[in-house]
């Protein structure tokens, strides 16, 4: 019994010395955190972002919630302001106080490019941006701008109920949509509605129709040769394109009350008179953000089935625009957004949100609104992407176009009024 005593002692003793060399217990989680995520790129908990963009209710609701996993996993702290000043961003800038992000227009890109962080720099990779969405964002070779929040405008929009009791079908080339027009004015139907009128904007639903006009009859290349001016604004093909508009803009047969209809009737106005009852037109066409006025205005109709719309056939590519993140500021909580953001994480995010379409292809195939899943197909099936021409020219072209288009529909010299846009974008461009 003493020898298995002695034994048994032994072990008790071993079994201590061994307890004194191992390692001691770790402590709470809180105050030996693990080492922070990937997607963190450096940031720490309590690290803020300063951010200014013109997004209200539930566009910011939608924000967050798409910022949501990154503030979840980093401890990352997002200050937002709300404006639709640019002014204040002016302010800021000129101040050397800019906030860290700003989600604004791509005219400012260019305005503050000696001040903005490259994207690649920040963590974004241009291979996950479907074709000509980044373009517009890269100034003088550097990727300054990160596309958000995109819109496309190259469609129709019309009841498919009025299409089935009027015996019309979609078409699916440009000719079969030239046909189609000309049968409902010869069966003494109007069929645009293309009222432009909205205030010093005064005329932008027709130059948007005008660069639709020129993507089916010169291509997404020749409308970013116009942008960077190497196809001056009077150029022939773009006369063509003013030609086709006027026929249709001009006329009562074509468009409600013809021309004195297309530059008095607001734009909104123009849209839901494609859905009244009866139907004073047949056809809009106009942005994605159309299917929210129609809703608006008729609470009762239903996507797919009283109101729709199609993608302008022939055109070849998209014309449409974004929003764009600008970065002040290279910290780590900021590398963190950016990157999630351009990450297949932050396009699944954004589409899911449903806060418009996302040029990240990881969004496709993850909207759930029905008007979202069908415009992001067109999205992400476009072969090019092309923004606004007048919102991408600097020096007031915007203003130019639309004075001149209105000036063209009010029975203006063509020739004369497209020297004169072509003389404001050489201006504007340093030619």
């Amino acid at each position: 019994m003493l020898k298995i005593w002695k034994i048994t002692a032994i072990l008790v003793l071993a079994v201590m010395a061994l307890a004194a060399c191992a390692a001691p217990a770790a402590t709470p989680t809180e105050e030996m955190p693990p080492e922070a995520p990937e997607m963190c790129k450096g940031a720490a908990a309590g690290d803020e972002i300063t951010m200014l963009y013109q997004w209200s209710g539930q566009e910011e609701e939608r924000l967050n919630q798409i910022l949501k996993p990154l503030a979840d996993t980093c401890g990352i702290v997002f200050k937002p302001e709300s404006t639709r000043d640019q002014a204040l961003l002016d302010t800021r800038v000129q101040a050397g106080t800019p906030p860290d992000i700003a989600f604004w227009n791509v005219t400012q890109l260019t305005q503050y490019q000696d001040l903005l962080k490259d994207m690649e720099s920040l963590g974004a990779s241009r291979d996950a941006y479907i074709p000509g969405a980044i373009d517009p964002g890269v100034i003088s070779d550097k990727w300054l701008g990160l596309p958000v929040k995109s819109d496309i405008k190259t469609i129709i929009w019309y009841s498919p109920v009025n299409f089935e009791a009027a015996g019309y079908t979609v078409p699916t080339s440009w000719d079969e949509l030239v046909a189609l027009v000309d049968k409902m004015v010869a069966d003494g139907n109007v069929p645009w509605s293309m009222g432009f009128e909205s205030g010093d904007a005064t005329g932008w639903t027709g130059t948007d129709f005008i660069q639709d006009l020129l993507l089916i009859q010169q291509g997404p290349e020749y409308v970013m040769n116009i942008i960077n001016g190497t196809v001056p604004y009077n150029d022939p093909g773009v006369k063509a394109a003013y030609e086709a508009y006027g026929k249709w803009a001009m006329d009562p047969a074509y468009t409600v009350s013809g021309a004195e209809g297309t530059l008095s009737t607001g734009f909104v106005d123009a849209i839901l008179k494609v859905f009244s009852d009866p139907p004073e037109a047949y056809m809009v066409k106009q942005s994605g953000f159309a299917g929210g006025e129609i809703v608006k205005q008729y609470p009762n109709l239903v996507f797919g089935t009283d109101y729709d719309f199609f993608v302008i056939p022939g055109a070849q590519g998209l014309q449409g625009g974004s929003d764009w993140m600008m970065a002040f500021s290279d910290k780590p909580a900021v590398k963190a957004l950016v990157s999630y953001l351009a990450s297949p994480e932050g396009g699944v995010a954004w589409a899911k949100a449903g806060f418009d379409l996302t040029p990240n292809k990881s969004g496709a195939g993850n909207y759930t609104d029905p008007s979202l899943v069908k415009k992001g197909e067109a999205f992400y099936a476009a072969k090019g992407f092309t923004p606004d021409i007048g919102d991408s020219i600097p020096g007031g072209f915007g203003s130019a176009e639309f004075t001149g288009i209105t000036d063209y529909v009010n029975g203006g010299d063509l020739d004369a009024i497209l020297a004169t846009i072509a003389s404001v974008q050489a201006e504007a461009l340093g030619q």
